[in-house]
């Protein structure tokens, strides 16, 4: 049975008021992210196969469009979920998830049969919980899954600096998601890597990992959670990951100067 450390799992409270400020340097990051891109050129590139983006809560595809600039850039085809704003809408808790008839499977389907290859889904905030639940319904058809701030796990989902947001703008109060959170927290049928940060001032960085298993992994990142869309670590750690050959999936290697980037679990950057 896949599991969460217990340790990460008590008591979790949402971020700070002081991480909630501190997601300002997200402006800093997206700075960086056009300083630094000749070193971005360096990661891995792609094998062409097919990306698609999902943004976060209340966001559109314009917030996710540095990382598919960024990805197209290494040979991925890049697509966006083309769906507007994500206004929380797209997991129904009476349907048990995502509905069987919504657009973004439909979008698999398509993107299947036009590239004759399974899709890899990265999923930013909320747009992750999304991807993961598309590839619980459509297993065959999706490669990879890629989260970053995502809170997927947790002893019920208010652990983030906008649940009354959500609560408002969706329709649906967090109650109503009670009875799903055993299937929410179970890993999709495919490879997954949960990318979150300690500093994360949206959601409790503790409901952001996976369960531990032979094909899920966490990779902690020093960002905000406005900021893992473009930070250059992040867009380096994502490009690696997509980069792997399909059907021979392997955990992060940290080893070196990587180790310097990028976290487990129980590890942090200073004082995070």
């Amino acid at each position: 049975m896949l599991s969460i450390p217990t340790s990460f799992m008590s008591d979790i409270q949402k971020p700070s008021l002081l991480l909630l400020m501190l997601e300002g340097r997200a402006i800093y990051e997206l700075g960086a992210f056009s300083l630094v891109y000749p070193w971005l050129t360096t990661a891995p590139k792609g094998d062409g196969h097919p990306v698609m983006v999902f943004p976060g809560f209340m966001t559109s595809d314009t917030s996710t469009l540095p990382m598919r600039t960024f990805l197209k850039g290494r040979g991925y085809a890049t697509y966006g979920w083309g769906l507007g704003r994500n206004y929380g809408r797209g997991i129904d808790p009476k349907c048990g998830g995502i509905p069987d008839n919504s657009r973004s499977l439909e979008m698999i389907d398509e993107l299947y049969a036009e590239h004759g290859r399974r899709i890899s889904l990265v999923g930013w905030s909320l747009g992750g919980i999304y991807a993961r639940e598309i590839a619980r319904l459509r297993p065959d058809k999706i490669r990879q899954v890629i989260t970053m701030g995502s809170p997927f796990n947790g002893k019920d989902m208010t652990a983030t600096s906008v649940s009354g947001l959500f609560e408002r703008i969706s329709g649906h109060s967090l109650e109503e998601f009670d009875h799903l959170l055993d299937k929410l927290q179970e890993p999709p049928p495919v490879p997954i890597t949960a990318i979150y940060t300690r500093t994360d001032g949206i959601a409790a960085w503790e409901c952001c990992i996976e369960a531990t298993g032979e094909e899920t992994e966490n990779i902690g990142v020093l960002s905000s959670h406005f900021g893992l869309g473009h930070n250059p670590v992040v867009l380096w750690l994502v490009a690696e990951r997509l980069a792997q050959t399909e059907g021979a999936w392997q955990p992060f290697d940290r080893r070196g100067l990587k180790s310097l980037f990028y976290t487990t679990p129980r590890e942090s950057f200073g004082i995070w």
